[in-house]
């Protein structure tokens, strides 16, 4: 398959008004996956939701216009999270939906995630077909007695709070519990919140005044440092932090001390599994995860099968297996009972029940194991070519792989969403560790 043109390993993403997040590149988006998801006699539609993000309107109205060109109906849902979208598509009956959001990225960036009816993201296959037709330019524009329309939909925002709501066990409820909640200025801000007030909870609200340039900034499940810290503070039983599209989430217990993704798969598969809940035995993740999880897993007659890293890969892995729980490090957490994708919300709720259902606090349900010590590193490359092919570079990982040998993991990868190489190593010796990924981070930057 040849290399892909826009889509990374999650939809399309890049500078807002730069390439290949354009009006320009937008507008064929819409017209070229429009016409890929005409499929039958009768009327298409299209879900169309965003983040915060200034650049949204911009990227809105421009897909909307492709969209419509092409003959399909767009129903625009405004601020609402990613697994909203995931959710709204099939249960709207729609033929395609659509994300406009640069996830964790800051607010200069922007990006595009395409979900088919089924509500999961696209395959290689479908997004290298839109890709094909919006390089060759051959799409079918609309008569003018067929063009699509575009309209509102005022209670989506209340759809998925509901949706929320019933994924959350019905014989328990939050009374008495004092939760932190950031919503990272992000798409989440008013919902987050109301979902877990609903259910009786005392909330202390964080990230919930964006302004089109302060999504992610200091705050949400990439910089959990103030909402930790107001934990403590506010004497809360516990706080959840999202990112700016909700798709992610990572906890802090009583004592403010972080629960990742890891650990949430670990504490929420322990439950089901004592429940009879788990289908397969089995927890899908990436090569992020770090080895105490697997070994952890072994020791209670579970297994670990690692996928690409990327959330659409755990959940095809997930559904070619017909596993129910799967994630990764930075806390996607899919739990395919309720949802197609990542759900920040869900995976937060669900990790409460098990505190709930165990009678303990936080703390004591969410350290299951010591992970072995993992040091990860970003270099940022230059002029759009990776260096990862540069002998120089190659040789390093080698020299770094040999030296580690089996007692460890060596993983240099090119980031999917950014112009970053990432570089993790993981073993016993965390000084070791640390001295190789330097070494590595050190060549990379110099190849760049």
């Amino acid at each position: 398959m040849t290399e892909r043109i826009y889509f990374g390993t999650d939809g399309i993403r890049g500078t807002a008004n730069t390439s290949p997040m354009t009006p320009d590149i937008a507008l064929r988006l819409g017209q070229a996956a429009g016409q890929i998801f005409l499929r039958g006699d009768h009327r298409h539609r299209v879900i169309i939701a965003k983040d915060t993000r200034l650049s949204g309107y911009m990227v809105e109205s421009a897909l909307t216009s492709g969209f419509v060109s092409v003959g399909m109906d767009v129903v625009l849902v405004g601020p609402l999270p990613t697994p909203a979208v995931a959710m709204l598509t099939p249960s709207l009956r729609a033929d395609l939906g659509v994300m406009i959001s640069a996830s964790h990225n800051p607010y200069y960036d922007n990006g595009i995630k395409l979900f088919g009816p089924d509500g999961f993201k696209l395959s290689d296959e479908t997004e290298h077909a839109i890709e094909a037709l919006m390089q060759n330019g051959n799409v079918a524009l609309a008569a003018p007695d067929k063009l699509g329309r575009a309209r509102r939909l005022d209670d989506a925002k209340g759809r998925y709070i509901e949706f929320i709501k019933n994924t959350f066990p019905k014989q328990l409820r939050l009374d008495g519990l004092k939760i932190v909640i950031d919503c990272a200025n992000g798409a989440a801000y008013p919902i987050a919140p109301a979902v877990l007030f609903e259910l009786g909870a005392e909330v202390i609200p964080l990230g919930v005044t964006p302004d089109g340039f302060n999504i992610n900034r200091d705050c949400g499940s990439t910089h959990p440092k103030h909402f930790c810290e107001a934990v403590i503070k506010h004497g809360a039983d516990l706080g959840i932090a999202l990112d700016g599209d909700a798709d992610r989430v990572v906890l802090c217990d009583e004592k403010g001390k972080l629960v990742d993704g890891d650990q949430l798969m670990a504490m929420i598969a322990t439950y089901w599994h004592k429940k009879g809940l788990m289908r397969g035995k089995c927890v899908v993740a990436t090569d992020m995860s770090n080895l105490g999880f697997e070994h952890y897993l072994t020791s209670i007659g579970l297994k670990l099968k690692r996928a690409k890293i990327g959330d659409r890969y755990v959940a095809e892995t997930m559904r070619s297996g017909g596993y129910n729980i799967g994630g990764e490090q930075s806390g996607h957490i899919i739990l395919s009972d309720y949802s197609t994708t990542g759900d920040g919300l869900v995976a937060g709720l669900q990790a409460i029940a098990v505190m709930l259902e165990e009678g303990k606090k936080m703390s004591a349900v969410s350290k299951l194991f010591a992970p072995l010590p993992q040091i990860l590193k970003n270099v940022r490359y230059k002029n759009g070519a990776s260096p990862l092919s540069r002998k120089e570079v190659k040789d390093a990982i080698k020299t770094a792989e040999d030296k580690l040998g089996k007692d460890g993991r060596i993983l240099v990868r090119k980031s999917g969403t950014e112009p970053l190489i990432r570089i993790m190593a993981e073993g016993e010796n965390e000084a070791e560790i640390r001295k190789l990924v330097d070494m590595i981070a050190d060549t990379v930057d110099k190849a760049a």
